[in-house]
């Protein structure tokens, strides 16, 4: 479809009616691992439909942060976890941040840079090495640059690096992991950036849906439980999972760090193994996400902090590896519809006008210094079920038959 056609299409077939109002909180993920997604142009006016005032990206890519020029949506831009080791020299650090971050301002509001997504849970200590003195040379460009005032550096954690998550109170870090995890905590807390943290539920309950209650990683009513350290009452699992890793913050003496949702999500479709992945089951968990962010409320054990979460995804990506459910996390199709109803309508646009870094080929344009992923890229994006979080959170129904043994308040 021709731009001019999509302007006719825009006014005709564009409204938006997400709930009663828009939600001012809410973050989308916006990844490009398909050949049919339409261009950045088309996505911006996708991008208000939801209400979303903040995206996050997997990379810095210039068609994208040049579309949202002067639209008000902020940004986090990533770096892939196979150029850490590029970025831990000062002189590379600094050419990426002048090409992918200083020429976009201030038109594009770029608030943050995330520095390899997932890296500690991929044991692989030559990666995770690289990490902090990766996220420091960055910070050094930006304070070489007068940036970092305005844009933070930080990383994206699977729920995977914590040991224990259950009550959620008794919330801490993986031990293996604490060498890597304190400094990098020092470091977020030193130049005042976030805690970035990817959660499914939807993991815990395809590990174990006989013993994990689909309405409570729904956010459907249910009886919840009880931690019983703090009497606090929980009725669906993200808001445990986002209070244990406050916990396990505060016992490295990081109460005050705030924490970001940086991903979470429910797949529309899956592989007949990957039981609860449905259309039905989708539009429960995100639709109930965004009612509750709406509502502005926190978590039982930070009822007055803000909920900073991303949704994953935008599109349905047909080209991202591993099983079914990994190409189905959108919440729009390709063509610019709605995947399931949330309450918004899209905008019929043509596929085939993609701009993805996602192809077999890597890009050509932009800025030399932009890092496109090759087709083999390492980056935990590329398939998020490989997350060990899964596992991590089947946890959850063990713990759950060993207090109902017991005669505790667990009442799944």
């Amino acid at each position: 479809m021709a731009d001019s056609n999509f302007s006719a299409m825009l006014g005709l077939f564009f409204t938006v009616f997400l709930f009663p109002v828009l939600v001012s909180s809410v973050g989308i993920n916006y990844g490009q691992i398909a050949n049919n997604l339409p261009s950045p142009e088309h996505v911006v006016p996708l991008v208000k439909a939801i209400g979303a005032s903040r995206v996050k990206l997997y990379d810095a890519d210039p068609k994208v942060l040049k579309a949202f020029a002067n639209t008000g949506v902020e940004f986090i831009v990533g770096l892939g976890n196979e150029y850490l080791s590029k970025m831990t020299d000062p002189a590379n650090a600094q050419a990426w941040v002048k090409s992918n971050v200083q020429a976009y301002l201030p038109a594009t509001k770029i608030t943050s840079i995330a520095v390899g997504n997932e890296v500690l849970t991929f044991n692989d200590t030559s990666l995770s090495g690289c990490l902090l003195p990766a996220m420091q040379s960055v910070h050094t460009a930006l304070v070489n640059l007068k940036l970092d005032s305005q844009v933070t550096v930080t990383t994206a954690h699977s729920v995977a690096i914590l040991q224990s998550s259950y009550p959620p109170s008794s919330g801490a870090f993986r031990p293996d992991l604490k060498g890597c995890i304190s400094p990098i905590l020092d470091f977020l807390s030193k130049t005042c950036s976030p805690f970035l943290i990817n959660a499914y539920p939807f993991f815990a309950y395809k590990a174990d849906p006989k013993q994990v209650s689909l309405d409570f990683v729904l956010f459907q009513p249910n009886a919840g439980i009880v931690d019983p350290g703090t009497n606090l009452h929980y009725d669906n699992m993200l808001f445990a999972q986002i209070d244990a890793v406050y916990a396990a913050l505060a016992s490295l003496g990081y109460k005050k760090l705030p924490v970001q949702i940086s991903e979470t999500g429910w797949p529309s479709k899956g592989d007949e193994s990957e039981v609860g992945a449905s259309l039905e089951n989708a539009k429960k968990y995100n639709g109930n996400l965004l009612k509750l962010i709406n509502q502005k409320k926190g978590t039982p054990a930070r009822p007055n902090s803000d909920l900073n979460i991303f949704v994953f995804a935008m599109f349905n990506e047909n080209m991202k590896p591993g099983p079914t459910s990994e190409r189905n996390y959108g919440l729009f199709k390709p063509d610019g519809t709605p995947a399931y109803g949330l309450g918004f309508s899209g905008i019929s646009v043509s596929s085939g006008n993609s701009t993805s870094t996602g192809s077999s080929s890597p890009k050509t344009d932009g800025p030399s210094i932009y890092l496109s992923p090759p087709a083999n890229s390492s980056s935990g994006y590329l398939a998020i079920s490989s997350s060990t979080e899964r596992f991590a959170w089947s946890r959850w129904a063990r713990m759950g038959m060993m207090l109902i043994s017991m005669g505790m308040a667990f009442h799944l």
